[in-house]
């Protein structure tokens, strides 16, 4: 029988590690320690667009009256609210051929130059 003289070393803490031939670390912790942190870049990127959408659609509820269906707002407004027009969940493009931009159930779609309509989706249910 062969016998291995290397000593394997847990891959998050490079302590010596004992027991299986496959095993990679030495405890739970260390598992889990590196897992996330091989993880962590994607889940930050994810994670930032995700708390785009939800402030985009935040803003876009926010000046939407509840009372009213459609409201016509400045760009620069929700600009200054922090809105950014780069994130959206979804598109539709209207029959007469009109594109609106949605972060969830919340869009708009441009009127002139200088101003967007804000719509709320109804629901289809």
């Amino acid at each position: 029988m062969l016998t291995n003289n290397k000593t394997r070393l847990c891959l998050a803490c490079n302590k010596p590690l004992n027991g299986r031939a496959d095993k990679k670390f030495c405890c739970d912790h260390c598992r889990n320690d590196f897992n996330n942190q091989q993880k962590s870049f994607d889940n930050n990127y994810v994670r930032n667009i995700n708390n785009a959408l939800r402030k985009n659609r935040r803003i876009l509820e926010e000046l939407l009256d509840e009372r009213k269906e459609i409201r016509k707002t400045s760009i620069d407004k929700l600009l200054y609210k922090g809105f950014q027009l780069k994130y959206t969940t979804h598109t539709y493009t209207s029959p007469k051929g009109k594109t609106y931009f949605y972060c969830y159930d919340y869009g708009y779609t441009s009127v002139d130059k200088d101003s967007l309509l804000i719509v709320k989706r109804k629901d289809e249910l």
